[in-house]
Parts: structure tokens; C-alpha cells; sequence
């Protein structure tokens, strides 16, 4: 359990509601940004011995730069357990040099967060070459939660039997947790990947025709991988497709590309604040802070 909750005032959204799930303060960190880009920062001036602080990596580099800063000012003025309580947990992807000299961004960003914090709990993380983020994390506690199981119930709910698909085969595990709770059809494509934009999308050998058809992920950005999909599942026969991810980036015109993909609805959790926001992430997140 926590005493307290820090937050940025950008990320009320979730602040307000987890701080009264967990019936603790919310305190908000105050920001200026000097015209030179540096930031001043400011906490209250004195924090009690259990602080968990609320930031996403969404957009991350300068939010990385504000950690480093705050969380050893925060155990200056008291925490003695300090918990990042981090929905969108950024540079999770480059698990391994791809190419010879590339820094293995997922290693040194979970070095880092381990000497900053006690505990990191986070929801989906993009994890497809270690476990647990305990492994991430070297020498503390890391807790990744999954909104699959939601984003599962909600398409049950809001498509017509609608058969769940992954958009490769790592995303296997995560689309059968969030179709078998709901009894639900799913599958997983196999996806070649020849720069940000450039993707090719094998459907696997199932009946799509007829069928409403939810593309689920744990994270959004440029969409082009749900448009080939898409585009593939209409050839195919689909009747509908809409779209649930965990974590909705969607940078520059994405939503609009899907729109014109012929995607019927987007859904998404509230890790990201955007449009598509559909189920809150407050109980997962208050139900871990509580467990300790």
C-alpha cells in the first residue's frame, strides 16, 4: 500500500481516480519549462515514507530526464519506498542488438529505472525476449498487468462473436488471454517488418467470411500494421474489423488511416489519454498498489 500519490497535471485521467480508488492523496508535481529546454521541478516538501509516482513514457525523453531528477529529490524529502506507477512503459521494444553497435535501449532504460525506484508497475509492456520485469529490473521489483482480459470482454461485448487476431506471432499468449475468458475465436497473423512504415501481414488459415473480426495489440503508433491487416482481413471476407490496443500512441494521422482502412471502431485503455478510450486501467493499477 502506498500514503501517498504524485502526479503531473497531464496525467489526471488516471491520477484523480486511482488516488481515490486507493483512498490517498494526490499531489500534484509542479513543471516549468525554462525557455533554454531545462525544467525546474517542485514536490511537496515533505513526503511520507510510501510514494508512488504516476508517469507514462508515452513521448519519453524528457520524461525520463524529469525521473532522474525527482527521484532522488523524492527520497530527499522523505519517501523511503518510492514505486513508479508507469501505464505505458517506453524503449521495452530494442531487447537485443539487431545490428552490431545498437544499444539495447529495453536493458539500459530498466538499469535505470531500477536506481531510481523501488518498484515499477506497469501494464503490457512490449516484453518478447524475458520473462518477467523482474528481469528488467535488475535487483528490484517490476510488475507488468495486462488489459488484454478487459479489451477481451469489451469486444465480446460490443462486436457480433467477434473473433479475436493478433497482428504476429508474439502477440500469441496475450490474444488468448484476452479471447479464451470470453469463449472467443482467435488466431495470430505472421508479420514481416521492413521499416516503420513498411509492413507485410499473413492472415493464419482460418474462415474469416462473415465473421466481425477485433484486431487486438498491446500498442498503436503509425497503425500501419492494423490498415494491412485490415485490408487483408476484407479480401478475406470479414464483415467488420475494429481495433482494441492496450496502449493507443497513434501518432500523426493514424487514426484517420484506419478510418479509411474500412476500420469500424477503435478501442483502447486509458494507459494513453486519447479518443479511443474505453476501459480504465484504475482497478488493475489500484489492485497491484494495494498487493504491494
Amino acid at each position: 500500500m502506498i500514503d501517498l500519490l504524485l502526479a503531473w497535471n497531464d496525467e489526471r485521467h488516471l491520477a484523480e481516480p486511482l488516488a481515490a480508488a486507493l483512498e490517498v492523496p494526490l499531489r500534484e508535481i509542479e513543471r516549468h519549462a525554462f525557455p533554454d529546454g531545462e525544467t525546474r521541478l517542485r514536490l511537496p516538501p515533505q513526503l511520507p515514507p510510501r510514494v508512488a509516482m504516476l508517469r507514462g513514457l508515452q513521448q519519453p525523453n524528457d520524461k525520463l530526464a524529469e525521473l532522474m531528477i525527482l527521484a532522488p529529490a523524492a527520497r530527499e524529502l522523505g519517501a523511503a519506498t518510492l514505486t513508479l506507477v508507469c501505464p505505458y512503459l517506453a524503449y521495452m521494444r530494442q531487447d537485443m542488438a539487431f545490428t552490431p553497435g545498437e544499444a539495447v535501449s529495453q536493458r539500459h532504460i530498466g538499469q535505470a529505472l531500477a536506481a531510481w525506484f523501488d518498484a515499477v508497475v506497469t501494464v503490457d509492456p512490449h516484453l518478447h525476449r524475458v520473462a518477467t520485469m523482474d528481469e528488467v529490473l535488475p535487483g528490484r521489483r517490476g510488475l507488468a498487468l495486462s488489459a488484454a482480459p478487459l479489451l477481451g470482454a469489451w469486444a465480446a461485448r460490443h462486436a457480433r462473436q467477434p473473433l479475436l487476431l493478433g497482428p504476429d506471432e508474439e502477440a500469441a499468449p496475450w490474444v488468448r488471454s484476452a479471447a479464451l475468458q470470453q469463449g472467443l475465436d482467435h488466431g495470430t497473423c505472421i508479420k514481416q517488418r521492413s521499416g516503420d512504415r513498411d509492413v507485410l501481414v499473413a492472415l493464419p488459415e482460418l474462415d474469416f467470411r462473415g465473421r466481425e473480426v477485433v484486431l487486438i495489440d498491446d500498442v498503436a503508433s503509425t497503425g500501419r500494421t492494423l490498415c494491412v491487416t485490415a485490408a487483408a482481413l476484407f479480401e478475406r471476407g470479414a464483415a467488420a474489423v475494429d481495433v482494441a490496443v492496450t496502449h493507443a500512441l497513434f501518432v500523426g494521422d493514424a487514426v484517420e488511416q484506419l478510418a479509411r482502412a474500412g476500420v469500424r471502431h477503435v478501442w483502447s485503455s486509458d494507459s494513453v489519454r486519447h479518443a479511443s478510450n474505453v476501459v480504465s486501467l484504475v482497478p488493475l493499477l489500484a489492485d497491484a498498489l494495494r498487493a504491494g
